[in-house]
C-alpha cells in the first residue's frame, strides 16, 4: 500500500486523533501568535498579553472536540469571539477559527446547527465591521467591502462544509446499501441451500425407498419362481437390475450435486408466483385454504424479498397445519398498497395456546429475521374467540 493511501486511511479511521492534532497545531500557530500580537498593546496600563493568550486559547483549543461535540464546541468559540469584539478592536490571529467553525457545523453538525452556524457567521461579520467601523472612523462604502469579504469567507467555509456532508452521507448510504447486499446474497445463498438439501433428501427417500421396495419384492417373487418358472425368475432377476441400475444413476446424480454444487444446476427459487402451487400441495394434507389478493404492485419487489414472503407463508400455514387442530379454516391475503405488499395468514384454530416455546422460538423467530432484512415487520397475535393471525409487511425498496 502507498504512503498517501495508508495516511488516507489512518486519517478515515482516527478522526478524534486528526482533530486533537489539528487543534493543538491551529492552537500553536494562531492561539499562541494572538497574545504575541498582543503583548506590546496595553489598556489603563494594562498589558493585553494575558487576556489575548485567554481569547486565542479559547477560540482555538475547542476545535479538538469539533467533530465529538460541535454544538459545544461552537458555543465555545462563538462566546469567545462575542467578548473579543466586546472588549478589543482589532483582529486576532485566532479568527481563523471562525471559518473552520462554519464548516464543521455544516459537515458535522445537525442541519439546525448548519444553518445556526451560518447565521452567526453573518452575525459576527456585521459585528466586527460596525465595531472596527466605529473605532477607525466608519464609511458606508469601507463597512459594506469589509461586511461583504468576511460574509464571502463564511458563505464559502458553509459550502465546502455542506458539500462535504452532502458527500459523507452518499458514501454512508452506499455503504449501507452494500452491506444489505451482501446480507441479501448470502440469506438467499442459505436459503437456496436449504431447499435444495430438502429438495435431495426427499428425491433421495423416494429413490431409495421405492427402488428398495421394489428390488425385495421381486427378488422375493424370484427364489420362489426359480423352483419352478426359470423363465419367470430369470424376468424377475433383470427387473431387479435394471431397478438397481436406475436407482444408482439417480444417486450419482444427487451425489454430484453435492459434491460440485458450484457446478450442478439448482432449481429457481420460489417467488409470489408459486404461491399457487404452495396452496395446492398444503391442502392435501386436508387444511381448507381461502386465498385472495388485491390492489396493484407500484414496482416489483427483489428476489430475495420474494423469496422471503413466499417463506412466510409456508411458514404460518406449517404452524396451522400442526398446531391448529382439525377442521381448520386458513385464509391467506395478499394485499398491495403504495408502501408495499401486506401478507395476512388467519385462521380459526386452538390459537397461541397450541404452541410450545421450540415453535415460537425458531418459526417465528427466523420468519421476523427474514423480513427485518427488507425493513419489514411481522405481528403474530392470537385472534379474539380462537384462532391465530400472522400478518407480514415488506415495503417497497426505494433506490
Amino acid at each position: 500500500m502507498t504512503p498517501h493511501r495508508t495516511l488516507d486511511r489512518w486519517i478515515r479511521e482516527n478522526p478524534n486523533k486528526v482533530d486533537l492534532i489539528l487543534g493543538i497545531a491551529i492552537w500553536l500557530a494562531f492561539g499562541l501568535s494572538s497574545a504575541f500580537t498582543m503583548s506590546g498593546v496595553t489598556q489603563n496600563g494594562v498589558s493585553q498579553f494575558i487576556p489575548a493568550l485567554i481569547l486565542g486559547s479559547a477560540e482555538t483549543l475547542p476545535l479538538i472536540w469539533r467533530r465529538r461535540k460541535p454544538g459545544v464546541s461552537a458555543g465555545i468559540i462563538v462566546a469567545t469571539h462575542l467578548v473579543q469584539v466586546a472588549i478589543t478592536d482589532v483582529y486576532l490571529p485566532s479568527q481563523i477559527a471562525v471559518p473552520i467553525t462554519v464548516y464543521t457545523l455544516a459537515a458535522y453538525g445537525k442541519r439546525w446547527q448548519s444553518i445556526a452556524g451560518l447565521a452567526a457567521g453573518f452575525l459576527g461579520a456585521l459585528l466586527v465591521t460596525l465595531k472596527l467601523g466605529m473605532a477607525s472612523g466608519f464609511t458606508v462604502e469601507g463597512g459594506l467591502i469589509s461586511f461583504v469579504g468576511l460574509g464571502l469567507v463564511v458563505m464559502l467555509a458553509w459550502t465546502f462544509g455542506d458539500l462535504a456532508r452532502t458527500r459523507r452521507l452518499a458514501m454512508q448510504t452506499l455503504e449501507d446499501r452494500a452491506r444489505r447486499l451482501e446480507i441479501e446474497r448470502q440469506q438467499e445463498r442459505d436459503l437456496a441451500a436449504a431447499d435444495e438439501r430438502s429438495h435431495i433428501a426427499r428425491e433421495m427417500h423416494d429413490i431409495v425407498a421405492h427402488s428398495l421396495s421394489v428390488i425385495i419384492t421381486q427378488a422375493d417373487g424370484a427364489r420362489y419362481a426359480s423352483e419352478h418358472e426359470p423363465q419367470i425368475a430369470r424376468t424377475t432377476l433383470a427387473t431387479i437390475a435394471d431397478t438397481g441400475r436406475g436407482s444408482l444413476r439417480e444417486m450419482r446424480r444427487l451425489l454430484g450435486v453435492l459434491r460440485n454444487d458450484e457446478e450442478a444446476p439448482t432449481r429457481p427459487l420460489p417467488t409470489l408466483a408459486d404461491i399457487q402451487d404452495l396452496l395446492d400441495a398444503t391442502r392435501k394434507t386436508g387444511l381448507d385454504i381461502s386465498y385472495s389478493e388485491s390492489g396493484q404492485a407500484r414496482r416489483d419487489l427483489p428476489a430475495g424479498a420474494e423469496l422471503t414472503c413466499y417463506r412466510a407463508i409456508q411458514e404460518a400455514l406449517t404452524n396451522v397445519v400442526k398446531h391448529a387442530g382439525p377442521s381448520v379454516l386458513a385464509t391467506v391475503s395478499l394485499a398491495w398498497d403504495y408502501r408495499g405488499l401486506n401478507i395476512g395468514i388467519t385462521d380459526n384454530g386452538r390459537g397461541a395456546g397450541a404452541l410450545g416455546t421450540a415453535d415460537v422460538g425458531q418459526g417465528l423467530r427466523g420468519m421476523s429475521e427474514r423480513v427485518s432484512l427488507y425493513d419489514g415487520r411481522v405481528e403474530a397475535i392470537p385472534v379474539p374467540g380462537g384462532g391465530f393471525r400472522v400478518a407480514v409487511f415488506i415495503p417497497y425498496t426505494e433506490d
